[in-house]
């Protein structure tokens, strides 16, 4: 199954978490194959819905690096670029296994070429004076750093496509969460048909554009 983008918004969080939380009505910073990043108030978490396995039920939607206090809008902001990453990672072929801790998860980056776990992303946030640095930023230097398991995604599906240059666009730090949605569908058609340009070019393209335009 490959998750498309608006999966989280059509299956948010469980109740059982959401009211157990706290986090009714939070909102939804990204949302690309099946990877996302939530906040309320002060609360920012990631959200992943698990790959699919057919020896198991469905586990649903798992809220991990909950940070119930951020300090910043810098730190929201990387939450929605580790997102962002997690879910190009997934498009590219890397599988998302969740490993449930109580009301939260970890989250295995899996390499499918060696089945080695190639990064964790923990339960909670650890706290600035018990992370030893562990941040979203940093660790979406770790994930950023981490190989290509293959070929690059197959771009011969519309929705794959969009769902690669939102992923990209939501990662640049220039760009606001809004300004990446905008940015991602004015690269599809750039990205599309006989000339199309690969989509980090596409997605230049489509900034030049829209800075010329405005």
């Amino acid at each position: 199954m490959a998750y498309t983008s608006g999966y989280l918004a059509a299956n948010p969080l469980p109740p059982g978490i959401v009211g157990a939380l706290g986090l009714g009505g939070y909102q939804l910073l990204a949302d690309v194959a099946g990877v996302g990043a939530g906040r309320l108030g002060q609360q920012v978490f990631l959200l992943v819905a698990p790959d699919p396995d057919p020896a198991l039920p469905d586990a649903g939607v798992q809220i991990s690096l909950h940070q119930a206090r951020m300090r910043d809008e810098v730190e929201a902001a990387a939450f929605t670029r580790l997102a962002a990453q997690l879910g190009y990672m997934r498009l590219s072929g890397y599988r998302l296994a969740p490993e449930r801790h109580g009301l939260r998860s970890k989250v295995h980056l899996v390499d499918p070429a060696t089945g080695a776990v190639a990064a964790t992303i923990p339960d909670r946030h650890p706290g600035r004076l018990f992370g030893g640095g562990v941040s979203a930023q940093s660790l979406l230097a770790t994930v950023s750093a981490l190989p290509a398991p293959g070929p690059p995604p197959a771009l011969n599906s519309p929705d794959l496509l969009r769902d690669v240059l939102l992923a990209l666009a939501l990662r640049d730090e220039s760009l606001s969460g809004a300004e990446a949605v905008d940015v991602s569908e004015r690269a599809l058609p750039l990205a599309s048909g006989e000339r199309a340009l690969d989509p980090a070019a596409a997605l230049q393209a489509a900034k030049r554009a829209r800075l010329e335009a405005s």
